[in-house]
């Protein structure tokens, strides 16, 4: 119950005097000799998932998420990339892949405001973050990602599913997806931030 002002003024300044009466705080309490101190519980986000290859939670081989598309071509390695934004709008969404790929989705990256948002995959011979693949069946992921993927149906697929990873807890808002089809195996995964990796037409 609240005290008229005058009183609390009163009480403060006699606790102050007798501050040998207060309550110590943890800061002042010492173990005594031979006594086992409490233990502290660590306090510890999410894991990252680790890399496979060249794909990793926050980015692919030398891209890093977050870089421009100017940058990306800069830092691939891999020969040229192609793709780009619409003249007529170039914050819009559009991806770039390596040349010579006998279809884009093989391995495409995505770009949203002219930013590395998400990567994608569907050739069974490129492994996501965690050593997931086009081709495992559920089971499979499940137990290489430690019951830890989020199951859900599929938006478009009859049967199919949808699992995620929860946000990485390495540095980004970013998440691991896999799509499954009618027979249960993988047919595509993605890396990407929240919340482009979960747009599930791409970039239409």
């Amino acid at each position: 119950m609240r005290r008229a002002a005058p009183l609390i003024a009163i009480l403060s300044l006699a606790l102050s005097a007798c501050s040998g009466e207060r309550s110590p705080s943890t800061s002042d309490v010492t173990a005594a000799p031979g006594a086992d101190a409490a233990p502290v519980a660590a306090v510890e986000g999410p894991r990252a998932i680790p890399d496979a290859g060249d794909a990793r939670m926050n980015g692919y081989g030398a891209l890093d998420l977050g870089l421009t598309a100017a940058e990306a071509s800069a830092e691939w390695t891999g020969g040229a990339l192609q793709g780009k934004p619409d003249p007529r709008d170039p914050a819009a969404c559009f991806h770039m892949s390596p040349a010579g790929q006998s279809t884009p989705a093989q391995l495409a990256f995505m770009f949203e405001n002219d930013l590395l948002v998400r990567y994608s995959a569907e050739s069974p011979d490129i492994a996501a973050p965690g050593g997931g693949k086009v081709g495992m069946d559920e089971a499979a992921l499940q137990a290489l990602y430690g019951g830890a993927l989020e199951t859900m149906p599929h938006k478009y697929v009859q049967g199919g599913k949808v699992l995620k990873s929860a946000e990485d807890g390495g540095g980004l808002p970013s998440k691991l997806v896999f799509e499954l089809d009618a027979a249960g195996k993988v047919t595509s995964w993605r890396v990407g931030m929240v919340p482009q990796v979960d747009y599930v037409e791409g970039c239409s």
